[in-house]
């Protein structure tokens, strides 16, 4: 009993004879790996430097850590091919290793390009209307492409645990009704996933459009698959799902144009001359850098038995710089009335009796 048994152990031993062996050579592998990294990327951010764009240099910061684990993996491959007691061990984890590396490097490629697609969509500049759609495109793309390469990713790696697999192949021919339950519970995601994709072609709004919606003024700030960013004038966010932009009414302050028209409201007595006032309008709304030089009216819109309505109307290159426009033109005609025409604001007249 005693010479098979010794046999036994020889031959189990003969597959991996010196576990510590193993240890070194993948060791060395690593830093092998580490050092020809370490080099690469060397020249690759001297390179960048001397360039005066920048997207090589988000591509590079994207790239390093992915493909630092890459190298690693494949000089693990290298390494393994040449000792087949390393080649056993390496074969158990780089079935669901190397697609999760691939997946990885695969988003970092995307997100490297999109980033360095979006730095030529400058949103800063004041006509803006072209890089905003340009950045609303490349932020849907970005979400769909990466919920698909992520989803790809994932399955690939559970396909190739054995047991996951089998439990997959033996769970397909009862997953009829599940499917059903499933497609049913998931139907609100799928439909706000499907309305993503359908804004990103649609175009209802853009990064960074001025919107009304809920009573709320507010800019959008972030487009996800499922919903909508919206940064509200006081800093709050409004997180409104997508299905709300392609099935409900809203306001598009910025939707071909950000150029915007607004009013000031004057009631005032019926008695009152207006070409002074429509004088005084007009020189205030000249002299202030914020309107934009297309419109400047002054109309007096109802009549009423004790007052008259006096529409001050003015434009502005967006709807930040109307508000402060509106609000500088109300308060220097206030002042202007007061010190000039106290009598020209509305009174209520009481009939004597007789």
């Amino acid at each position: 009993m005693t010479e098979p048994i010794t046999e036994r152990v020889v031959e189990t031993a003969g597959l991996l004879p010196y576990p510590w062996d193993l240890v070194a050579y993948g060791g060395i592998a690593v830093l092998a790996a580490l050092a020809v990294h370490g080099a690469a990327f060397a020249v690759l951010r001297r390179i960048a430097r001397r360039s005066d764009s920048e997207s090589d240099d988000v591509l590079i910061r994207r790239l390093a850590q992915p493909t630092r684990y890459a190298l690693i993996a494949l000089a693990l491959v290298l390494t393994a091919r040449e000792i087949p007691a390393f080649a056993t061990v390496w074969q158990k984890v780089a079935a669901f290793v190397m697609p999760a590396l691939v997946g990885w490097i695969a988003l970092a490629i995307l997100h490297a390009l999109i980033e360095a697609m979006k730095l030529r969509a400058d949103i800063s500049v004041a006509d803006n209307l072209a890089a905003r759609r340009r950045r609303t495109k490349l932020t849907m793309f970005n979400r769909i492409a990466t919920f698909l390469i992520v989803f790809v990713t994932v399955g690939l790696v559970l396909l190739s645990i054995p047991g996951v697999r089998d439990i997959g192949l033996t769970l397909v021919a009862s997953a009829g009704l599940a499917g059903l339950a499933v497609g049913a519970a998931a139907q609100p995601a799928l439909k706000n996933l499907i309305a993503g994709v359908q804004m990103a072609l649609t175009e209802p709004i853009n990064i960074d459009d001025v919107v009304i919606i809920e009573g709320e003024w507010g800019r959008i700030e972030d487009i996800r698959t499922t919903y909508v960013v919206v940064k509200i004038w006081d800093e709050r966010r409004l997180i409104v799902p997508t299905t709300r932009f392609l099935e409900e009414t809203f306001q598009n302050w910025t939707k071909k144009t950000a150029q915007l028209l607004g009013t000031v409201m004057l009631y005032l007595d019926p008695a009152t001359k207006i070409a002074p006032i429509r004088a005084e309008f007009e020189r205030l709304v000249t002299a202030n850098p914020r309107w934009d030089g297309r419109v400047q009216v002054a109309q007096v819109t109802e009549t009423a038995r004790d007052a008259i309505e006096l529409r001050l109307l003015m434009s502005a290159k967006d709807s930040g710089e109307l508000f402060d426009l509106r609000c500088d033109i109300r308060e220097g005609m206030l002042d202007w009335l007061a010190d000039n025409q106290p009598d020209a604001f509305a009174k209520l007249r009481l009939l004597q009796p007789e």
